[in-house]
């Protein structure tokens, strides 16, 4: 009696293992496309940084001598240079000696998360670049176009489809092939001649697996759908990443004081610059220098001022190399006293590994070294994706090729708590993933037309004898 358990325990063993096949030949038909495309930019992303560098160099650059002027000169350098009475949206002073600062204005022809930046030599408070930036990290045009591509094919949100696609079966595809590596590894070791390509397919695959489920995580969490779900699940277990308050507390004065209160907008839509009795330019140097009082010391530092009223300042270091520095301060616009801070030692472990897992997918943790390691594993999944299709190319031509179960006919076997178990976590996974449920459906329509072809086919060729 104990033989019929164990027998039918092997066969739905057996049975899981195809559907696993299946679908991993599923996911490397259909999906992998858009797995190439977006490793190939990312490699071009991350391999840019130096590039980039000696592109821009001259709005990059300064004079490696010289006592640097206040910010509030290079601020007003670069309202004279925009010819309006913008009051800038942020400000990142010069890190190092010989480097330029940044003076970033807002402006409504731009997209979310970009500016316009006005590039200032500290020392001459010559203009020495104006360009648009993007993101937190700075990225300059070329980069920019690149990342937009790598995220969204130059196609807005629409094209954030085809990321989502491939973040969300990425690691499917590597579980998938480390499962079937570990079934049949001892077969695919004797596999010689042509047949050896499936061999070496399956072990890089095994080697990279953590490298592709690492590349899944975190682009999953840039998705537009996973990455929503993803936030709110965070959000819920107080996995956030925190971030300092400007909301000037009500017991403080406001309304009456004349520093504070600048929410107009001039005719470009950038930020009006604050009359004489209000915010003065000379701010930013304060600003700055509480900030370092205050234990704000990162080199790469961004000052922003109140935006509206009742807003404080906010100082934040912006170096996301290693050892990461990110802390906060929200100043007071009258006094400069903190009223509010955030210190990366005081980040929640899955914050910080959340900030962590972004800066090494954007090549900044670790700088060189991890963009190099980010190149050489982004190729290792272009080299699969290759000889994926050639195994497919191969077999399709072979005359001695048999025909294969497909996914529906794999399911329709699996007894029925199986089945069962299958089409929960199906359901589960297409909820928490939509994208990859939405595309799970399509997979199966052109599964369910195989199937049906295939019995019309049998159906003829008995019909003939």
């Amino acid at each position: 009696m104990a033989r019929q358990p164990a027998t039918t325990s092997r066969r739905t063993g057996r049975l899981l293992l195809a559907l696993m096949t299946r679908l991993h030949a599923y996911i490397g038909l259909l999906v992998a496309p858009f797995l190439l495309v977006a490793a190939l930019s990312g490699i071009a992303y991350v391999l840019t940084p130096s590039f980039e560098a000696w592109l821009y160099h001259g709005a990059l650059t300064g004079v490696q001598g010289g006592t640097a002027q206040p910010l509030a000169l290079q601020v007003e350098t670069a309202q004279q240079a925009l010819n309006a009475a913008a009051l800038p949206a942020a400000v990142r002073p010069a890190p190092y000696p010989g480097d330029t600062t940044r003076v970033m204005f807002a402006a409504p022809d731009l997209g979310p998360s970009e500016h316009r930046a006005i590039f200032v030599d500290p020392v001459t408070l010559a203009i020495k670049g104006d360009m648009t930036v993007y993101g937190t990290s700075g990225v300059l045009p070329l980069r920019t176009t690149i990342d937009l591509f790598h995220r969204q094919l130059l196609m807005g949100d629409a094209g954030r489809l085809y990321s989502e696609l491939a973040a969300s079966w990425l690691w499917v595809a590597a579980v998938a092939g480390l499962v079937l590596w570990l079934q049949r590894r001892r077969a695919l070791r004797a596999q010689q001649g042509p047949t050896a390509l499936r061999r070496r397919h399956a072990t890089l695959g095994a080697l990279a697996a953590l490298a592709l489920l690492f590349f899944s995580a975190t682009g999953l969490t840039w998705s537009k759908w996973a990455g929503g779900n993803i936030a709110e699940l965070r959000h819920a277990w107080g996995w956030s990443t925190p971030s300092v308050s400007t909301l000037l507390p009500e017991t403080l004065p406001q309304a009456h004081d004349g520093h504070v209160g600048h929410g107009e907008h001039d005719e470009h839509g950038h930020v009006q610059a604050p009359d004489a009795d209000r915010l003065r330019l000379t701010d930013f140097d304060r600003a700055l220098s509480a900030a370092r009082t205050a234990g704000i010391d990162a080199e790469l530092v961004q000052i922003e001022p109140p935006h509206g009223e009742g807003r404080a300042w906010r100082v934040a270091e912006i170096d996301r190399r290693w050892p990461t520095q990110v802390d906060q301060v929200a100043l007071h616009p009258q006094t400069m006293a903190i009223i509010d801070r955030i210190d990366f030692a005081t980040f929640p472990l899955a914050a910080k590994l959340t900030r962590w897992g972004i800066d090494l997918h954007m090549g900044v943790l670790f700088g060189l070294p991890n963009q190099l390691a980010l190149a050489t594993m982004a190729t290792g999944l272009v080299v699969l994706v290759c000889w994926g299709y050639t195994m497919w190319w191969r077999r399709k031509r072979s005359t001695q090729r048999r025909t294969q179960e497909t996914l529906s006919e794999v399911f329709a076997a699996l007894p029925g708590c199986a089945r069962l178990g299958v089409m929960m976590s199906a359901v589960a996974l297409g909820l928490a993933l939509p994208v990859l449920g939405a595309s799970l459906l399509v997979f199966v329509a052109v599964d369910l037309l195989r199937w049906r072809m295939r019995q019309r086919r049998t159906a003829a060729m008995t019909s003939d004898r």
